[in-house]
């Protein structure tokens, strides 16, 4: 019987028979009593009787797919005798159950340096139904194209799996829609949630906004001789950076108050006679584990201030001359040196 047969509907069953003549062969009919069927005996067209089983209620057969009745036939002898047998009820599947799924949302954290083809979650349906129309199988719903491009869902064990490389930079976060079919047709639907989670997977990039260069040797402590920017796409530790100069130059990075900006300022005075600055590069670190790093090269001149006297080679010249020298005679040769340069290095005596 068909589970979405109506109620009313009568089927016909096997009339008993019996040998004997007279009242002992009339029979009368009892069913097993149950809510669902019962029994009614017609005239035939021919003068006889038919035995039919007539449904009295509507049918489920995800709540009792079979039923077992015992119909029985008592002659009028006496004593009476009687006979048996058994009707079995097989109900077949209407598709009037849609997929179940276990959530209506699911959830997972993933990092985003998982690799292609990784198991993200699963999702899981059931349906009632029987057969075909108990079997589901999984789709995406209405979702962007950007999504799909990241996953893929699997139609038979629901397995959502990366499809493409994620980047938490991008976007940190998918929510989209699945959905389950069975094989009547009907859907259900359920909503999926991905966070991506923040690797160290970017260095830091430091960048000169602005150099000051060549810098004067008299220029004054705290004179600022760069700016820098200083960024790191990842987020939390990882995106926090620190920065220090190489070597032992007199500078000093003083620190923004957002931290983004790095100013480098003379930290002492200046002498270019002992030390020139060249070229040195300012390191960023970021809070990873482990740690990655950026580098800015940065070429600072200094050029000279007229700080320095000329000085002599000696103090004092002692020099003795006969009195009859001529006229136009060398006497001595004096020598001074002045550890400037250029126009300030270049020495006259008077």
């Amino acid at each position: 019987i068909a589970e979405w047969t109506l109620p009313g509907a009568r089927f016909p069953l096997e009339m008993a028979r019996d040998e004997d003549a007279g009242s002992n062969s009339l029979l009368t009919y009892q069913l097993t009593r149950n809510p669902s069927f019962s029994l009614a005996a017609t005239e035939s067209p021919d003068g006889g009787k038919q035995l039919e089983l007539v449904l009295d209620r509507a049918l489920d057969r995800e709540k009792q797919g079979t039923f077992e009745l015992v119909l029985t036939a008592v002659d009028g002898g006496d004593p009476a005798r009687s006979g048996t047998v058994q009707v079995r009820i097989n109900m077949t599947d209407a598709n009037d159950n849609p997929p179940v799924f276990s959530k209506k949302v699911y959830e997972a954290r993933v990092p985003e340096n998982l690799s292609v083809g990784s198991l993200v979650l699963r999702v899981w349906a059931t349906d009632a139904d029987a057969g075909s129309n108990g079997r589901v199988s999984y789709s995406f719903g209405s979702v962007p194209e950007a999504v799909r491009a990241l996953f893929t869902i699997d139609s038979e064990s629901g397995e959502v799996r990366t499809a493409g490389a994620l980047d938490f930079e991008e976007k940190n976060k998918y929510v989209f829609s699945l959905e389950a079919t069975d094989g009547g047709g009907l859907t259900a639907h359920c909503k999926v949630q991905i966070d991506i989670t923040d690797e160290n997977d970017n260095a830091p990039e430091v960048t000169i906004l602005s150099l000051s260069s060549p810098v004067p040797e008299d220029a004054p402590i705290g004179t600022v001789v760069a700016l820098l920017k200083v960024r790191d796409r990842d987020s939390g530790e990882n995106g926090q950076v620190s920065c220090e100069l190489s070597g032992e130059a007199p500078l000093s990075i003083v620190v923004s108050p957002g931290g983004s900006y790095k100013v480098l300022v003379l930290a002492k005075a200046l002498d270019r006679e002992e030390a020139v600055i060249d070229e040195l590069a300012s390191r960023g670190s970021d809070g990873g584990d482990p740690a990655r790093t950026g580098t800015a090269r940065i070429r600072v001149t200094v050029v000279d201030a007229n700080d320095n006297a000329p000085v002599f080679s000696q103090a004092e010249y002692t020099v003795r001359v006969p009195e009859d020298v001529p006229v136009g005679s060398t006497l001595v040769t004096v020598t001074a040196t002045d550890a400037d340069e250029g126009l300030n290095g270049i020495v006259k005596y008077s």
